[in-house]
């Protein structure tokens, strides 16, 4: 029986999410991860090529991928980024892009699996085409659809709507220079009887109840769909398309009230 091993153009895929400048490994932990893997390093080098260099010298030489699998699964042990989830979930669905082309996939545990070999266009590029076309044409804020990327559609079109919402504590934090997050923030920001900024004149019962709704709007949007370390049931929850648009078109007309709303 043949050993499996990966194309070269497949290690360049695996090699260049790994090392993504932004999201991917550190050099110091590449050199860790080398270690561990018991795979050679072969000196300085942008990350992207130290890591290919040392793939195609470990499966050359020992005409089996095993110890890039290891590598791999050591460098997506979801503990090692307990500080950080939004960097594993980036880097997890970067790396699922690069994977589904060999026929595997990195879970949400950070386990290895088999799944159907991609053989054209990465799907997650036509989904994020799709996805950003029907948002356009729903006149969405420029705002959502910047997180219409193939990075985080890999998988599903959870990770999309995710980072979106995050985008809206990013800019109510702007707006009023607080710091704080999640419910903290929507109560000094919007609620009470003195809040910091105002989608309204605040002056009649109507408009005080305006407030309060857009406040619990914007909290309930937060409870369902940003707190990752609240939700292990909802990373099997498989979004749709139809779900996304929606919930993305809601995240939208909050953007689109705190760009009018007035600081107090």
């Amino acid at each position: 029986m043949m050993t499996k091993l990966f194309s070269q153009d497949q290690l360049e895929a695996i090699a260049g999410a790994l090392g993504d400048t932004e999201d991917g490994l550190t050099n110091s932990e590449i050199a860790y991860l080398f270690q561990t893997s018991k795979m050679a390093d072969p000196g300085p080098n942008t990350k992207r090529h130290r890591i290919y260099n040392a793939f195609v010298q470990s499966q050359n030489t020992k005409q089996s991928r095993a110890n890039i699998l290891a590598f791999i699964r050591q460098s997506m042990k979801p503990a090692k980024y307990i500080k950080n989830p939004e960097r594993y979930e980036l880097m997890r669905a970067n790396l699922n892009k690069a994977l589904v082309f060999a026929g595997l996939v990195v879970n949400e545990q950070g386990e290895l699996s088999a799944t159907s070999r991609a053989k054209t266009l990465s799907e997650a590029e036509l989904r994020a085409k799709d996805l950003r076309h029907d948002l356009e044409l729903r006149s969405v804020h420029p705002d959502v659809l910047k997180f219409c990327k193939a990075e985080l559609l890999a998988n599903d079109y959870f990770h999309a709507v995710h980072e979106s919402v995050k985008s809206i504590a990013s800019k109510i934090r702007d707006k009023t220079g607080l710091v704080d997050d999640g419910a903290s923030l929507i109560d000094k920001a919007l609620n009470g009887k003195s809040p910091l900024l105002a989608i309204n004149s605040l002056n009649t019962v109507s408009e005080k109840s305006e407030q309060s709704g857009f406040a619990n709007l914007i909290r309930g949007t937060f409870g369902m769909f940003r707190n990752t370390t609240a939700h292990e049931a909802r990373i099997h929850w498989p979004m749709d398309k139809k779900d996304a648009e929606d919930i993305l078109t809601i995240v939208s007309m909050i953007h689109r009230r705190l760009d009018t709303a007035h600081k107090i």
